[in-house]
């Protein structure tokens, strides 16, 4: 499955590359002898269920073979996490535990250790007036902790506190919708049981490595040629917001990316190692681009995966913030 993933990761849309990975993709759930040495990691009671996965992922791959041939951009990065998402249930069910330790230093901070799938509902305000058939919609997230347990779980435990609902997007530009800026002096979080903003570490997990690096980014590092497993190579990409020259100043702001693989790919752009990706959009990513200051966020839930967040201790719910008032939250990417 690790093969898939990491052959499907394509940087950007050059269809040479794309046609190459799909068909090494396809030599795998295709080869009997693979999907049997894949099935047996998974246990019995899974089994069943991932083999109708491998058969998705099959037939989705298929349906991959004719977007490249139709060179079709605006597909690729759609149906390339629809089939990263598959191959990611089925890897969630062959790890035993999970595979790493998060360094001590950050055992007082929520972690999400596996996926969690989220559902975004939003009010638009004056939709008549922009033109707009619809004034709300809904929107499918999912958070990967396997590559970013620190950055997702800070995210979902601010989601089961309903943190975010009813505070409005802060900034909308072309390039990023942002928000998670509270009322107030405050920039971010305030802990109940700490009564200070929680301030999370500068995560990110690189290629080929087993555990993500911390508190500095590739660029400090001097690491400036390696690939980070959740690049900005999507169109609804999330990562935290944060000071620019403080790695580790990331709260509760968080963006998406409004750029698609083309204009954004792996390796080649200003984001990758620099900003904390935890997950992306998969279903909706394409109401974003209607987003403007002053829209509300009516709800975050969550909906799957609530068995792999961690909390060190239970939390207290937060009242939901009023909107808040500036258009845009001082910590915020480089545009």
């Amino acid at each position: 499955m690790e093969s898939i993933s990491e052959a499907l990761r394509v940087p950007g849309v050059k269809f040479v590359d794309v046609s190459k990975s799909i068909k090494k993709s396809k030599g795998i759930v295709a080869n009997d002898k693979a999907v049997k040495a894949i099935l047996a990691d998974i246990p019995g009671d899974k089994t069943k269920e991932a083999a109708a996965k491998l058969q998705q992922i099959n037939a989705k791959l298929g349906e991959f073979e004719v977007i490249a041939e139709k060179k079709d951009k605006q597909a690729v990065p759609i149906i390339q996490q629809d089939i990263l998402k598959l191959v990611g249930e089925i890897e969630e069910d062959m790890v035993a535990g999970f595979p790493y330790e998060v360094p001590a230093d950050y055992a007082n901070l929520p972690q999400l250790k596996g996926r969690a799938t989220l559902e975004l509902k939003m009010k638009l305000k004056d939709a008549k007036a922009r033109s707009l058939d619809y004034d709300d919609f809904t929107m499918t997230m999912v958070v990967d902790g396997y590559n970013a347990p620190v950055t997702a779980g800070n995210f979902v435990d601010l989601v089961k506190r309903k943190f975010y609902d009813g505070m409005q997007i802060q900034r909308s530009d072309g390039f990023v919708v942002q928000t998670g800026d509270p009322s107030g002096p405050s920039e971010g979080f305030i802990d109940p049981s700490t009564g200070e903003i929680r301030r999370i570490p500068f995560e990110v997990m690189v290629q080929k490595e087993k555990s993500p690096v911390y508190e500095e980014t590739l660029e400090d590092l001097g690491r400036f040629n390696e690939q980070p497993m959740l690049p900005f190579n999507a169109y609804g990409t999330m990562a935290m917001a944060r000071s620019e020259f403080e790695p580790n100043s990331g709260s509760s702001q968080f963006f998406f990316l409004l750029r698609d693989s083309e204009l954004t790919p792996t390796g080649s752009n200003l984001l990758d190692g620099r900003y904390a990706v935890f997950g992306y959009v998969t279903k909706g990513k394409d109401y974003l681009e209607s987003l403007k200051v002053g829209d509300v966020i009516e709800s975050i839930r969550l909906v799957g995966g609530e068995e792999n967040l961690v909390r060190k201790a239970p939390p207290v719910e937060v009242e939901s913030p009023p909107p808040a008032a500036q258009d845009a939250p001082p910590s915020e990417p480089s545009a």
